[in-house]
């Protein structure tokens, strides 16, 4: 039991554990949201200043802005000069949430398999099915990409597994129990700072998270949590004093940390950030260069006598022998610009390991197998780099899930021993659009072009009837019913 004033000593312990620095997260929002990019900033990015004539109203009112908006600075002979505020053009593109929607998508595209031998009709087979019960309860699936995209957006994530007492006695695990498992997930994000404690040998002995709730009146209260393999401690911060809560610690009742923590060294687009700006830079420039070229202008020389009304067709403009007029060209296309723009998205794509699978990328390609598999080969290559991380986080989840099971279960001894030697182990299989057609194509050959799979299974594979059995007897008869008609036409 932790003595009065030993609070601030343990968290600070606990915070100085970590072996990384805290993740910035508002400085991974503000890149996650295009909003705030810099190219919106308008310190980083300013507004032009144009010079107008006070005496023109035309100038001084263009339609868009408003006398408010004009600046008029007196020089050192007091003459006033006014100037407009002209708004640059601001492209933010949303790179960063690609490259996490992408990454999350191959990574947990597919579900995770549950690879276990249990025997037939063992109880190790109905802790199988307790724990895949549990896995769906808490949707599995759903819950895999929201962990990797708070850890791809903000380098690390936890989950935390706890227990909810039910109103009556279920069988929902396949054993009597009162309580139900639920999970929740801890992010950077969301304020969750994140301490976890490890020892020398690497294994994780502590982990802490403080974070801030505000009641009904809107006020603060900031909490800091530990969870060790035999307590679980809770303390408030009050006038600068932390106070452990009344009623903790509380006993951990598996004996492990409930708690799966998962880190990687940066955000997915670390790397390219400083091409993302470039690139946002560059369009905004560009389309400011647009805004100042797409309107046609009229150069002239001499003495133009009389201009064309607005929208008259055929119209004639009047000057002296020596008068010329033309339209100004751009004569030099920006292909500088267009080849550097592109040449910064293949290597925002390429350094990320991101496909371009964008319509006008893919549209000419022939999406056999084979093309499918090159298309895709770098994000598999990227996916197996992160199995390093999910291998062991989702490993560390079904030990976590086994051991309340096998609290749960303290009457049925048989069943909390099969918890203990039960092995699940997950496989991550990368998403792939399947080319089923291929696939059969060499399947037949393969087999001499005879058939390799029954009527039946084909069917049912297809999904189009929920009743095989009467649709296959339905084509039966259509089919016995067509062959007595050959048989009685007649013959030439």
């Amino acid at each position: 039991m932790l003595q009065e004033g030993e609070a601030p000593v343990v968290i600070g312990e606990l915070k100085n554990g970590r072996i990384t620095s805290v993740p910035e997260a508002e400085q991974f929002q503000q890149q996650l949201d295009p909003k705030t990019h810099d190219v919106n900033d308008r310190v980083k990015r300013r507004d032009k200043l144009v010079k107008v004539d006070l005496e023109d109203p035309n100038d001084r009112y263009d339609g868009e802005h408003t006398p408010e908006t004009i600046n008029v600075t007196p020089d050192a002979n007091g003459e006033a000069t006014a100037f407009r505020i002209e708004p640059v053009a601001r492209v933010a593109v949303a790179i960063q949430k690609l490259i996490v929607k992408r990454a999350v998508a191959f990574t947990f595209g597919n579900p995770v398999g549950l690879n276990a031998e249990p025997q037939e009709g063992s109880r190790e087979e109905d802790v199988f099915k307790a724990v895949k019960r549990v896995l769906f309860d808490v949707k599995s699936r759903t819950l895999n990409r929201k962990v990797a995209r708070v850890i791809y957006s903000s380098t690390e994530a936890a989950e935390l597994w706890y227990p909810v007492e039910l109103p009556a006695e279920s069988s929902r695990y396949g054993i009597k129990s009162k309580f139900k498992l639920r999970v929740a997930v801890l992010s950077p994000l969301k304020g969750d700072k994140l301490y976890p404690y490890f020892s020398e040998d690497g294994d994780l002995i502590a982990f802490s998270r403080e974070y801030v709730i505000k009641d009904s009146k809107g006020v603060e209260h900031r909490y800091f949590e530990t969870y060790t393999d035999a307590a679980h401690f809770r303390w408030t911060l009050e006038t600068d004093s932390w106070n452990l809560i009344e009623g903790f610690p509380k006993a951990n009742i598996i004996g492990k940390i409930p708690v799966v923590y998962g880190s990687q060294p940066e955000v997915e687009w670390a790397d390219v950030q400083n091409l993302i700006d470039r690139l946002e830079k560059l369009l905004s420039n560009f389309a400011d260069t647009n805004d100042y070229h797409a309107s046609p202008k009229i150069f002239t020389k001499g003495d133009i006598h009389g201009w064309s009304k607005k929208g008259e067709s055929g119209a004639v403009i009047e000057g002296d022998e020596n008068a010329d007029a033309k339209y100004l060209s751009w004569a030099q296309a920006p292909e500088s610009v267009k080849l550097e723009i592109e040449t910064l998205l293949r290597l925002i794509y390429t350094i990320t390991q991101t496909p371009d699978i964008s319509w006008d990328s893919v549209k000419g390609l022939n999406v056999s197998g084979v093309a499918l598999k090159l298309l895709f080969m770098d994000a598999h290559l990227k996916v197996q780099d992160k199995c390093e991380i999910f291998d062991e986080y989702l490993q560390r989840r079904l030990s976590i899930i086994q051991a309340f099971l096998k609290v749960m279960a303290t009457s049925d001894t048989a069943f909390s021993a099969a918890c203990e030697s039960l092995t699940i182990e997950p496989e991550i299989t990368p998403f792939m659009i399947e080319d089923e057609a291929g696939t059969v194509n060499l399947l037949t050959a393969a087999t001499g072009n005879k058939a390799i799979i029954s009527r039946k299974t084909a069917v049912s594979t297809l999904g189009w009837v929920n009743d095989v059995d009467a649709e296959i007897g339905q084509i039966e008869s259509e089919e016995a019913a067509g062959s007595f008609a050959d048989v009685l036409e007649p013959s030439i």
